[in-house]
Order: C-alpha cells, then sequence, then structure tokens
C-alpha cells in the first residue's frame, strides 16, 4: 500500500514538472515574439504587456513589427471594450 503511494506521488511529481518546464518555455517564446512585435512602439511597455497576454492566450503572435494579423485570428479577433482590436 505505501510503494502505490509512494509511486503515485513520484508520478505525480515529473508530471508536474514537465508541465512547469513546458509553461516557462512557451513564456519565453512569447517574451521573444512580443520583444520582435513591440520593437518599434512607441509605448513599448504598454505593447509588451498586452501582447504579452494575447500570446499567453492565444499561443501565438503575429509576424512583424505591424499588421500580418490574419497569421493569428485568435490575436485578430480580439476586441476591446470599444470594439477597436485589443492587440498590438
Amino acid at each position: 500500500m505505501k510503494s502505490a503511494m509512494v509511486i503515485c506521488l513520484l508520478v505525480s511529481l515529473i508530471l508536474s514538472s514537465s508541465f512547469f518546464e513546458g509553461s516557462m518555455s512557451g513564456s519565453d517564446s512569447c517574451d521573444s515574439k512580443c520583444g520582435m512585435r513591440c520593437s518599434k512602439a512607441g509605448i513599448k511597455d504598454r505593447c509588451l504587456k498586452y501582447c504579452g497576454i494575447c500570446c499567453v492566450k492565444c499561443q501565438c503572435v503575429p509576424s512583424g513589427t505591424f499588421g500580418h494579423k490574419d497569421e493569428c485570428p485568435c490575436y485578430r479577433d480580439m476586441k476591446n471594450s470599444k470594439g477597436e482590436p485589443k492587440y498590438p
């Protein structure tokens, strides 16, 4: 009985650490993609903040510093309360 609990605990730890590593690498990817996307933004910190939120939510960021939103429909289709594009 104790050995089954230990095995279950070990498997849980391994799975949770794998999930954590995957989450972190996704964040690194978003950081680099948004860094490129926002490289010419007038208000860079705001661009990076909102681009990062969208990247995590949509799992993509359009290429380049402007436009190309068709590459990421989730990103393209997000609107703010005024009906304007939510992300840069």
